[in-house]
């Protein structure tokens, strides 16, 4: 968002726990001439831990450089890791989606009424069923076939693809594995989606055998992908209670709702700058 007479803009901060970090930082901001909006922070432990601080302010906008440089130097003195970013710079995602539409298509509508404030310039598929409905809104779609022979061929060509394009990738129920080198080039910048029934039920018709088991909850989560399957830092989960009238279609159709609304507030956290990777967890500002 860009006010009349500045730029509204989030900074986000990692650093090693130690006294006066916040006055330091609020000062910091105050001599740039910003005006702090929002601030919320968080620590692993007072006196030795890891601090998380997140501040949305208003600046000027031909003082977001100079602020931006002098970042480095305070960063420095408190061995700060830090992000910047302003408002009117939208970030660019793009989706990978195999058959299944659910997801894809609740994220396109909330990036249709800017629910998500994100452009979207591409979605890769192996498959071309999706190509006409996502062409509709005017999406460039690649359709990228994929076998266990073609893999490293067609991950190069999507990496050509989204190469000076994107900020990060949305895997909106693609069913592939990412190649280590792949995620490499995105790294905690790519955020997948997978029912909540595992290490349950791993493997094709989850719902299926959870009908059969009985289970009594469904639900999904969201998560950054890593070289570890399924295991990577945690964004969202939820879940709904289902009892024995559900049938295992209706345990695949209440999935999927739960799925739309978990993906969508992760993208959506990570698109205003909510989150922070500390390990394999992750901090979330609300």
């Amino acid at each position: 968002m860009e006010t009349e007479n500045g730029s509204s803009a989030t900074l986000l901060i990692t650093c090693p726990e130690k006294p006066g970090i916040i006055s330091t930082v609020t000062n910091f901001l105050t001599e740039h001439i910003a005006n702090i909006i929002d601030i919320d922070q968080h620590t692993t432990d007072p006196r030795t831990g890891i601090f998380f601080m997140r501040i949305e302010f208003d600046v000027e906008s031909q003082t977001i450089q100079k602020l931006e440089q002098d970042l480095h130097e305070l960063a420095k003195d408190y061995s700060m890791e830090w992000w910047l970013s302003t408002k009117e710079k939208r970030k660019r995602m793009a989706i990978f989606v195999s058959k299944a539409d659910h997801c894809l298509m609740e994220l396109i509508w909330r990036w249709k009424t800017n629910e998500i404030p994100v452009d979207i310039p591409l979605v890769i598929s192996n498959h071309a069923d999706l190509k006409e409905v996502v062409e509709s809104y005017g999406i460039p779609y690649y359709h990228i076939p994929l076998t266990k022979d073609t893999k490293e061929n067609a991950e190069q060509k999507a990496l050509e693809l989204l190469k000076g394009k994107v900020d990060f990738i949305v895997l909106a129920r693609y069913m592939q594995i990412l190649s280590p080198k792949f995620i490499s080039n995105y790294h905690n910048k790519i955020i997948n989606i997978h029912h909540s029934f595992l290490p349950a039920f791993v493997g094709a018709n989850p719902y299926v055998r959870a009908y059969n088991r009985g289970v009594k909850l469904i639900g999904a989560t969201a998560h950054y992908v890593t070289n570890d399957l399924d295991e990577g830092p945690i964004i969202e989960q939820d879940v709904q209670r289902i009892n024995h009238q559900y049938t295992a279609e209706d345990l695949k159709v209440a999935g999927r709702h739960v799925e739309r609304r978990v993906l969508a507030q992760a993208v959506s956290w990570h698109v205003e700058d909510k989150v922070l990777v500390h390990g394999n967890k992750t901090i979330i500002f609300q």
